[in-house]
C-alpha cells in the first residue's frame, strides 16, 4: 500500500510538470510576444555616423556648438571670450594646465564643456578661440 501510495504521488508529480512545462514553440510564442519594441546603438559600431566628425573643428566652430552658452556670458563665472584679463588669469598657470582644466572640467563647467565628441585638440582651438591666443 505504501508503494502503490508513493507510485501514485509521482505519478501525479509528473503529469503536473508535464502540465506546466511549455513546448519549445510555445516558448517562441512568448519570447515574441514580449520582446523589445526597439534597440538604441548610437555610434560607428552600429553602423551609423562616428560619434567625432571626420574633420577636426575650428575652435570657433567649438565655440558656436558647447561653448558659448556658458563663455559668451561669463555664467557662474565662466571667463568671457575676448575678456583678456579673465583669461590671462587663467592662463597664467601655462595653456597645458588651462587645456587640462577644460578636459577633466573646473567648478561648474564639465568635462570638456560638455562637447563629449570635442577632441582634445579641438577644446585647445576653442580656448584659443576664447582667449584670443
Amino acid at each position: 500500500m505504501k508503494q502503490l501510495k508513493a507510485l501514485i504521488l509521482a505519478a501525479a508529480t509528473l503529469l503536473m510538470a508535464q502540465a506546466h512545462a511549455a513546448t519549445d514553440a510555445q516558448n517562441d510564442k512568448i519570447a515574441e510576444r514580449i520582446k523589445p519594441v526597439g534597440t538604441v546603438c548610437v555610434g560607428a559600431e552600429c553602423g551609423g555616423a562616428a560619434v567625432a566628425p571626420a574633420e577636426p573643428r575650428s575652435g570657433e566652430e567649438v565655440f558656436g556648438a558647447a561653448c558659448t552658452a556658458c563663455h559668451s556670458m561669463g555664467v557662474l563665472g565662466a571667463p568671457k571670450k575676448g575678456d583678456t584679463a579673465a583669461w590671462d588669469e587663467r592662463l597664467a598657470k601655462g595653456m597645458d594646465a588651462t587645456l587640462k582644466n577644460a578636459l577633466n572640467g573646473l567648478n561648474a563647467m564639465p568635462p570638456k564643456g560638455n562637447c563629449a565628441n570635442c577632441s582634445d585638440d579641438e577644446i585647445l582651438a576653442a580656448i584659443k578661440y576664447m582667449s584670443g591666443r
